[in-house]
């Protein structure tokens, strides 16, 4: 058998030593990123889920309620790109450190919130909770950073897939647990929930700091070396991202994905509520949203690495379209009809997500994927967080129904989009049957 030699990695059997050193640190980055997004997942869910009815408690406005919501998408939105920064110069590592324990913070201060009944602590502390949102979703990134480009949309789905356990447990255990058993210890309504997610948080940020090591963008290359500066100015990201159309689909993907979940999400509990439903109807209603939003996420991307990413997005929009219309037009006593809506909305979610990350994620060389990242995630969380602050208004002058509508014509949007560029690409000089094929850039 021929040996080969690798100028860089030395021998064929040095080089086959080094793939398995790789894969064997791959399963390790899994596993921690599995738990910490476990942990984060319930963090996150467990104060979100009463956001809404806390605010709508302190204040009494709707239009407020839907205002503290987006709060977390405001957060997630502003964080997103600096902390893609900070993991461009330093690795995975210390960004998602730092975004739980903000995260952590923005929980306590929504606790004094609910304690001294002062609404402005509120929007203050879900907009740091916020971080820990984006802070969730780099963590598919980091997955990706050593992922096999076949395995790339696959892995992605898997880490995604541990948020729908951690975020379904929280939405369950939320009302109905955690909030007993902080009113047990004398908090007011909603406190006990946002302290569970603040000590949830820092468990996550514990994990990632002792078990992230070696830290997987630093071995992928995606951290400068001899001094090299890696990281890109938003502007420059942002630039890449419009030259590219991979990149423009893909962000769009995920802005429409991302503000339809949260512009429907950000009031239906207060729309149940209204229809005189319980706190159970709710929170069941929370869990399966979720499901959908992560539970098929390993199916879907194994879809989306051997189907292609671009049937997944049409896919998406369809959902999102039919999801919305199912919900909107079920009045707020009809459980069935908004719980299924929702559902098929956060199926929806999962589809753009994941497709729309793998899409991003191959369109660029390793060295600049943080930057370009971070860039397409601020532009998703700040999609949703305007989707968030026009979700109260719209209810407020209009209806519940006329905000589904607008996230239906979201969906027909990403459709356009995607056949858009599939003919554009096939005029450019493609094939058709090439532009939904699964063809990594050079150097991934």
């Amino acid at each position: 058998m021929t040996q080969v030699d690798d100028p860089v990695l030395g021998t064929g059997e040095q080089l086959l030593t080094g793939r398995r050193d790789i894969e064997r640190v791959q399963r390790r980055t899994v596993r921690t990123l599995l738990t910490s997004q476990m942990c984060g997942g319930i963090g996150l869910v467990a104060g979100y889920s009463v956001t809404a009815l806390l605010a709508d408690d302190i204040t009494g406005s709707k239009t407020l309620a839907g205002l503290a919501a987006a709060c977390l998408s405001i957060g997630a939105a502003i964080a997103s790109f600096p902390l893609a920064r900070m993991m461009a110069r330093s690795g995975r590592r210390p960004g998602l450190r730092t975004g739980y324990v903000l995260a952590s913070v923005g929980a306590f201060l929504a606790v004094v919130a609910a304690i001294t009944r002062q609404f402005l602590f509120l929007p203050f502390g879900v907009a740091l909770i916020g971080i820990g949102n984006a802070t969730n979703m780099a963590t598919r990134y980091a997955a990706a950073d050593l992922a096999k480009p076949e395995r790339r949309a696959q892995t992605i789905g898997l880490v995604v897939a541990a948020t729908s356990i951690g975020s379904g447990f929280g939405s369950l255990v939320s009302l109905s647990v955690f909030d007993p058993i902080g009113r047990s210890f004398g908090l007011p309504d909603y406190a006990g929930s946002f302290l569970a997610g603040a000590l949830l948080f820092l468990v996550a940020a514990a994990i990632v700091e002792i078990r992230l090591r070696p830290d997987p963008l630093v071995l992928a290359g995606g951290v400068g070396n001899d001094g090299k500066d890696t990281r890109l100015p938003f502007r420059a990201a942002l630039r890449l991202i419009l030259a590219n159309p991979k990149a423009r689909l893909a962000v769009l993907a995920m802005m429409v994905s991302q503000a339809t979940m949260v512009g429907t999400m950000t009031l239906t509990p207060l729309h149940m509520n209204d229809g005189g439903q319980s706190k159970g109807a709710i929170s069941i209603m929370l869990f399966s949203h979720i499901l959908g939003m992560y539970a098929l996420s390993p199916l879907v991307g194994r879809l989306a690495d051997q189907v292609g990413r671009y049937p997944m997005l049409v896919i998406s929009g369809v959902l999102c379209a039919a999801g919305a219309l199912w919900a909107g037009f079920t009045p707020p006593e009809g459980f069935i009809g908004i719980t299924g809506g929702q559902t098929v909305i956060g199926l929806a979610w999962c589809f753009g997500i994941i497709a729309a990350s793998g899409l991003l994620t191959e369109a660029f060389p390793v060295e600049q994927s943080a930057s370009v990242q971070g860039a397409g995630d601020m532009c998703m969380m700040a999609f949703g967080a305007v989707a968030g602050i026009s979700a109260g208004a719209i209810v407020s002058y209009r209806s519940y129904l006329d905000l589904n509508l607008a996230a239906a014509m979201l969906g027909v949007v990403l459709v356009l989009g995607v056949l858009f560029t599939v003919v554009a690409t096939a005029r450019g000089g493609q094939r058709g049957q090439s532009v939904f094929a699964v063809t990594p850039t050079p150097g991934h």
